[in-house]
């Protein structure tokens, strides 16, 4: 980084960078996909039902998304794949969840769904599952 004004960049840095986002935000939604995790296996289907398949179906695919996908995701194992369930569920969080509620409740939300998509378009990285299977 001899110059902060190039447009140039590190690759190795980068790579590292990727691997930070991914570990970052796939542990920020473990702790919100627990939760959900819990109340599924106690029993309580008490969730939004966003595309009509019913409350318990929808609180299963939350949980697949926010606890399945972010596993996979920090560990860089089908990451654009496990990407996808994970910017639709961040959709679903900020237009129908929260999408009365002031920009200050959408904020994490959205937050979250820029990152997945910043994951979705540049990939894993090197330092990842993804690039092991892929150098073989």
């Amino acid at each position: 980084m001899k110059n902060l004004n190039t447009t140039g960049y590190n690759k190795t840095l980068l790579d590292w960078a990727l691997l930070a986002i991914r570990i970052f935000v796939g542990l920020g939604m473990l702790t919100h996909g627990f939760p959900k995790l819990m109340q599924l296996l106690g029993g309580s289907h008490d969730f939004i039902n966003f595309f009509g398949i019913g409350t318990k179906t929808s609180l299963i695919l939350a949980v697949l998304a926010e606890v399945l996908c972010s596993l996979f995701l920090i560990l860089g194992l089908f990451t654009r794949f496990v990407s996808i369930p994970l910017i639709i569920t961040m959709l679903v969080a900020v237009f129908v969840v929260h999408g009365n509620d002031p920009f200050a409740k959408q904020e994490m939300a959205l937050l979250y769904l820029f990152h997945y998509i910043l994951i979705f378009v540049a990939g894993p990285g090197s330092i990842s599952i993804d690039r092991m299977i892929n150098r073989k």
